[in-house]
């Protein structure tokens, strides 16, 4: 997808939504203000929490909340554990106000969600769910690089594989990736036409990850999805999704037909993560990969449309 219709089509969205208005429908609040009433429903807060939760800087918070408690919808009050600190809380009247601007933007989105079937208020609720998700994953991965092996490379990322399989119990005496012999080489193992491997580099240029694809041995349109391995620093961060559908995408690109990989039991993050992402369960391995203790085979099929525009 081209990210410029994206963006036009996000720019349409917050301006049918008045959030470049001055004040929020009829009523004498601006989309911030009205943004930081509906946090404090959910409980006093801090300056500080305030502005996290609505990822802006505190001194884009300070002004609005000192106009909401020049109007009296809302108090400051002592921290209850940190006496340098002071709470936003609600008053009367800002409860008032809140009500008041529920009911009108319950409204405003109701007549909006009449103009839809209810086929296209699911699709509305999925495509925005994905959206918030991606959009949020995407900051949280601010400083992280994935970007093609280079030689250089291989000492750190060989370190990676081994510390992940002994957290895990993966042992070289039961046949898992740590024993293969190219590992200490796997910027050289990934130099085949039709493979590709990738490291994930951290804010200070530390290799925290990495996994690739390479031929199946014997299937000519069927790639191998390997040493996919993460540091627990990396986890949680939706790097590991990204890197996955980057090498669907290059799989893609090289005309693989399918994309093949093996698992354990152990590993239950990661089953998770391939079969979001439509990876199906097979009954037996295909073709000869020497990973004789992976018991989950799983195979995507590419192509198919489900991964293109």
């Amino acid at each position: 997808m081209d990210p410029r219709p994206l963006r036009a089509l996000s720019r349409d969205l917050v301006r049918e939504l008045g959030m470049l208005s001055q004040q929020c429908g009829a009523l004498a609040l601006s989309p911030l203000e009205a943004h930081l009433l509906i946090e404090l429903e959910n409980g006093p807060a801090t300056n500080q929490q305030l502005a996290e939760r609505l990822r802006i800087d505190k001194s884009n918070a300070s002004r609005p909340l000192a106009r909401l408690a020049d109007r009296d919808l809302i108090g400051w009050h002592p921290h209850p554990s940190d006496g340098r600190s002071k709470e936003a809380r609600l008053t009367i009247a800002g409860q008032s106000q809140l009500l008041a601007l529920h009911q009108e933007m319950d409204s405003a989105t109701a007549e909006a969600l009449a103009q839809l079937s209810p086929v296209e208020r699911e699709q509305l609720w999925e495509g925005l769910r994905l959206y918030r998700s991606a959009l949020s994953r995407a900051r949280r991965q601010q400083g992280y690089r994935i970007r093609p092996i280079t030689e250089a490379d291989n000492p750190h990322i060989a370190a990676v594989v081994r510390a992940v399989s002994a957290e895990y119990g993966l042992t070289a005496d039961k046949g898992y990736g740590v024993a293969d012999p190219n590992l200490d080489f796997l910027h050289e193992t990934y130099q085949g036409e039709r493979s590709r491997y990738w490291v994930i580099e951290g804010p200070d240029s530390t290799i925290l990850g990495g996994g690739g694809i390479a031929p199946l041995a014997g299937m000519e349109d069927v790639c191998e999805l390997q040493k996919m391995y993460f540091l627990p620093t990396l986890r949680g961060l939706g790097l590991g999704r990204r890197l996955v559908l980057q090498a669907l995408a290059e799989a893609n690109a090289l005309g693989y037909r399918r994309c093949y990989l093996e698992t354990t039991a152990v590993l239950r993050e990661a089953t998770a993560l391939y079969e979001s992402l439509g990876f199906e369960h097979l009954p037996g391995p295909l073709g000869n990969t020497g990973h004789d203790a992976c018991e989950i085979c799983m195979v995507l099929t590419l192509k198919s449309g489900a991964l293109h525009e």
